[in-house]
């Protein structure tokens, strides 16, 4: 009898670790699908391109007095690395003033990278960091440079996104206002607004998809034959 007892205990004891396992096996598949449902998100807002355009004002901190704020616009092209990371060249073409004093026509090209936040939402902040060539108009003079800023986005329509940002360009040369004076390099900000186009990615979406377990499948009600 204690024998029987035991057995019953023991054959107890394997089916609900059998079925704790299994469980157990269901909830790492739900959990796996639900991580891959969320990447897709990304595409649903963004994609791993983007063609982007921003206007907007410039202004210089140099030796001379009264700075101006200027027109500035700027071009540029985007490669998603991963959904939070992207690779960006943008062309800005701006002009730099001081009141009644000087104004003159600047461009500067630039390579950033980009770390978006919340990149499965439609509203992220960014913020972004690299390095580029300043040169006036005509490349009468160039200089090597820095640059870093951020900024927040949002997204209004599928591929599409709306952006304020603003960046500091620090330039590796004291002769951008046109004078050498002090021990200090000029340096510039920018604040601009324009909007990001996103296209392509449609094939890693369906592929994160194919590879999304949906609850059925992980937990199947009738056995197939």
């Amino acid at each position: 009898m204690k024998t029987y007892s035991c057995f019953l205990k023991t054959i107890t004891l394997v089916i609900l670790t059998l079925f704790s396992f299994k469980s157990l096996a269901q909830n790492e598949k739900q959990e796996e699908s639900k991580n891959l449902d969320r990447k897709s998100l990304f595409f649903d807002y963004r994609g791993t391109n983007v063609i982007e355009a921003a206007i907007g004002t410039s202004n210089i901190n140099g030796d001379l007095p009264d700075p101006m704020f200027e027109l500035a616009f700027r071009v540029g092209y985007k490669r998603s690395l991963s959904p939070h990371v992207n690779i960006g060249l943008t062309y800005n073409k701006f002009n730099l003033a001081f009141k009644d004093i000087y104004n003159e026509g600047f461009m500067s090209f630039d390579v950033n990278l980009e770390y978006l936040i919340f990149p499965y939402k439609n509203f992220s902040p960014f913020m972004f960091a690299g390095g580029g060539l300043n040169a006036s108009n005509y490349f009468t003079q160039t200089a090597a440079k820095f640059q870093g800023g951020a900024g927040f986005e949002i997204i209004v329509a599928p591929g599409m996104g709306l952006r304020m940002l603003a960046d500091y360009n620090y330039v590796l040369s004291d002769t951008l206002d046109g004078r050498i004076y002090g021990a200090s390099d000029d340096a510039y900000w920018r604040i601009l607004v324009g909007v990001n186009m996103y296209f392509g990615g449609r094939d890693k979406k369906d592929k994160i998809l194919k590879g999304s377990p949906s609850i059925m499948n992980s937990n199947p009600i009738i056995k197939e034959n």
